[in-house]
Order: structure tokens, then sequence, then C-alpha cells
């Protein structure tokens, strides 16, 4: 099979917007994957990965991470797909090879399946990077076939896209890496796209309580409508405080699961004395290489010694994408999970500067590319 032709926003060089050009993709070879995108949604890693000028990856990279679409080629030894297959991306497909997965641990996969680098710009043939091995923003990508996972036909995949990253990110966190259990009490920092998606998870779960913290109004209104009991305004004073106050139940009150879901280190401070006894705090945004956070042992009612504290890391929802995308998929046909509002926007690849924008200044769950 022959090359194509394709289109996609670009890293040229750091500190410079996205651009969008011509792309020649390769076909895919052994164990691979051509998809022809039909939506991306706009994840503030790729924001990230932007602001850190690459993050390490070479120029030019084809940014997102976040997509859906149709298989148009299979590579050699792929059986489980065929040309028009629906599928979602998956960035962390495990490798089957690493220490987790051959002691029959993939959701903790130390690394992921990746494929060769098949994207090349057009008028220079330079070989692109691609987003956590992705490259979504672009109308074709070349992944590795495990990568792919098929959707039920009549799932819409300008929605399915969204399973891949924030969604299954916060679902994931209450449900694989700290699980919540039926009664519970939640609290939930920072009420984007991924917070939104933990107190789905803890909906899902059958908590009792599901407190959302943030400083926006307007999050704190999308919390309730995705299932938050409470909510607290930061700006309005100690969110730790009322938290507790809330959850005061004669034992000195906190909540039995946290999840911060900001990066702020001082979140996960707060994140950690909302607690009640033997309470597990949960973190989950991206920090920076120089971020470090400051735990109070000794506190009585607060510390983690006296206080029984625990504190895990989600990463991606600790997730088996062949398991948990159907999962979630299946949700959201039974009505069970709300993709359709988190779809904030629709756009083209020619808006992608102005989603990272309004991601940074505005009131957006996600802005998704239609291709």
């Amino acid at each position: 099979m022959s090359s194509i032709l394709g289109r996609a926003a670009i890293l040229v060089e750091p500190g410079t917007p996205a651009v969008v050009e011509d792309i020649e993709i390769e076909s895919p070879g052994p164990g691979e994957v051509m998809i022809q995108l039909a939506a991306s949604g706009v994840c503030h890693t790729d924001l990230t990965i932007k602001n850190l000028k690459g993050n390490g990856m070479p120029f030019p990279i084809v940014l997102g991470h976040e997509g859906s679409g149709w298989v148009e080629q299979v590579g050699e030894g792929v059986t489980h797909l065929v040309k028009g297959d629906p599928v979602v991306i998956a960035y962390r497909a495990p490798c089957e090879q690493c220490p987790a997965c051959r002691r029959g641990d993939p959701r903790h996969c130390y690394a992921a399946l990746k494929p060769k680098q098949r994207i090349h710009r057009k008028k220079d043939g330079a070989l692109c990077s691609q987003v956590l091995r992705c490259g979504t923003f672009s109308t074709h990508t070349v992944v590795h076939s495990k990568a792919a996972i098929k959707m039920p036909k009549e799932m819409p995949l300008e929605k399915a896209c969204l399973i891949a990253c924030g969604v299954v990110t916060g679902v994931g966190a209450t449900c694989n890496t700290t699980q919540v259990w039926p009664g519970a009490r939640v609290a939930v920092i920072g009420c984007g796209g991924v917070g939104l998606s933990v107190i789905q998870g803890a909906r899902l779960a059958h908590a009792s309580m599901i407190i959302a913290v943030d400083v926006n109004p307007t999050k704190l209104t999308w919390a309730k409508q995705y299932g938050a009991t409470h909510v607290v305004n930061a700006k309005d004073g100690d969110p730790v405080a009322a938290v507790r106050a809330l959850t005061e139940d004669g034992w000195d009150g906190g909540v039995e699961f946290s999840y911060e879901a900001t990066g702020i280190p001082a979140c996960i401070e707060q994140a950690v004395k909302m607690l009640s006894y033997n309470g597990t705090a949960t973190t989950i945004g991206f920090p920076a290489t120089s971020d470090s956070v400051n735990l109070n042992l000794g506190d009585m009612s607060t510390g983690v010694y006296w206080n029984k504290a625990g504190l895990r890391v989600c990463h991606a929802g600790d997730t088996l994408p062949s398991h948990d995308f159907p999962l979630l998929a299946q949700y959201y046909l039974n009505g069970q999970l709300n993709l359709d509002g988190m779809v904030t926007r629709e756009i083209t690849l020619n808006d992608v500067e102005a989603a990272f924008h309004e991601m940074e200044t505005g009131d957006v769950i996600r802005s998704v590319i239609r291709m």
C-alpha cells in the first residue's frame, strides 16, 4: 500500500503556535493500523506539551492524543481489526513485556506499545513526533493495532474520542486507581474535564456525598450537573475547613476519598488534609518537574501519621483500554455517563490555538476537533 496525504496541526519549533500543514502518512507496518480520524478532543496535556516546548520530543510534533475514527489500513499480522471499524485510540496500550505485565498486572504497565513513526511533513519530508504515540490533531495517523479499541457501531465518534483520555482518567481514578465503595464520601478538587469525570465515576460507584471544590463558579455549576451533592468555592475561604465541616459526623469529619485534578501542589496538600481516618487521596494532575508538597505528619486531625492518610497517583485512570473503553461506551449508550454535555465546542484543525487560549481563560470543558 502506498502512502497517503493528509493535514495535521503541528508544533514546528519551541515557543511557536501550532500550524496546520500538509503531511504524508506511510502505510502501517506489522502490528500497526492507519486510522482516518473523525474527531479529537483538545486536552490540557497537549497545551502543557506546547508550553513545555515539546517536553523532550523532537520537532516537528503532531499534537493530539484523544482521538477516534475508522480503520483505514491494517498492517501485516493484524487480524482483530478490518478497514472501516470504528475505534478510539488509546495511548497506554500495555507493552506485555515489562515486570508489571509479566506478573499479570497490565493496568500498571511501565511502558506502552508504540508504532514506528510514519508521519512526515510533506514540504520537506521531516519525520514528525506524535504526542503520546498518537498524533490525533490530524486527518490520519498510524498507531499500534492494540491501541485501536473497537467501538460499538452506534457510538458517536465525536463523543467517543473523550473516552481516550479525560474521561477514562477521571472515571478510572475512582474505579481502578482508588476504588470508591458505595456510601463513601468523596471530595474532588478541580472541576475541569477530568474532575467532572471523577465526579461521574464517584456517582457510578454510588458515593453518598460528592463534594466539588473549585475557584470558578461556572465549573461548580457544571459539577452539580454531573453529580456533585455539594460544592465549595475555594475563593470563599479554607476549602479544607469547608469540606471537614460538611462531613462532620462526630468523628472529626473528612472524606474517605479525595481526588486532586489540578496538578497544583497546594491542592494535593489540601486533598490529604480533607481525609477522614484511614482515607486515601489520589493525585491526577500533571506536575512540573520542580513541584513538591509538604505533608504534615503530627497533626492529630489532619496529619498523615495520626490520620493514617494514604496518597496514590493516577496515571490515565490506570486503564486497561481493551476492557475499559468499551465499558465506558456502554455506560454512555445506557445513559449512565454524560459525554454530550462535555463537548463545549466543535472546531476545526485551524482553531487549535484558539481552543488552547480558551482552555486557559474561558469556561470550556472540551473543544472537539471534527475532521
